[in-house]
C-alpha cells in the first residue's frame, strides 16, 4: 500500500504542476481557479502539518499570485515525498488525531489521510479545469490514467 500511495503522490505533483502550467500559459490568470489552486496547495500542506503533528504554515485558503502557488506546490511535492520516504508500511495503520476547521476533533489513519489528500486535490483540480473551460480556454489534461499511459509515473 505505501508503494501505491508514494505513486499516487508522484501523480498528484505531476497533476499540480500541469493545472498550474495550464493556468500560467493563459497569461492573467482566472481569479477563482488560482484561488482553488491555492487551497490545493493550502489543504495539501495542512494535511502534512497535521500528520507532522506541527501547525501548518499556509492557511486553508491562501491568497496566492501564481508565483507564490507554484513555489509553494513545488516545494509540497518535496515534502510529501520526503514523508512518505521516511515511513514503514506499518505506519500507514497509525492514528493520527486533529481538529477540523469547524472545530471538530476527529482521529483518522495515515493511510486514509494520504487517500483524502490526492483524492481531495483532484476534485479541486477539476474544479480549475471548469473554471478555464467556461472561459474558452483549455485546461490541462490531468487524467491519472493519461499520466500513467504517458509513462509519466515509475
Amino acid at each position: 500500500m505505501l508503494e501505491y500511495l508514494k505513486r499516487l503522490f508522484d501523480y498528484d505533483a505531476w497533476a499540480n504542476h500541469e493545472a498550474l502550467s495550464a493556468l500560467r500559459d493563459r497569461g492573467e490568470p482566472l481569479p477563482r481557479a488560482l484561488r482553488l489552486l491555492g487551497h490545493v496547495a493550502g489543504a495539501e500542506a495542512l494535511w502534512l502539518a497535521r500528520l507532522r503533528g506541527k501547525p501548518a504554515g499556509l492557511a486553508v485558503w491562501p491568497e496566492l499570485t501564481l508565483t507564490e502557488c507554484a513555489n509553494d506546490l513545488a516545494h509540497l511535492a518535496r515534502d510529501w515525498s520526503d514523508y512518505l520516504g521516511g515511513m514503514a508500511e506499518d505506519g500507514l495503520r497509525q492514528e493520527v488525531s486533529y481538529v477540523n476547521s469547524k472545530g471538530e476533533p476527529w482521529t483518522s489513519t495515515v493511510a486514509d489521510v494520504l487517500t483524502h489528500v490526492v483524492i481531495h486535490s483532484a476534485y479541486h483540480r477539476g474544479q480549475v479545469a471548469s473554471e478555464m473551460r467556461s472561459a474558452g480556454q483549455t485546461p490541462a489534461y490531468t487524467d491519472f490514467i493519461h499520466c500513467v499511459r504517458q509513462g509519466l509515473l515509475d
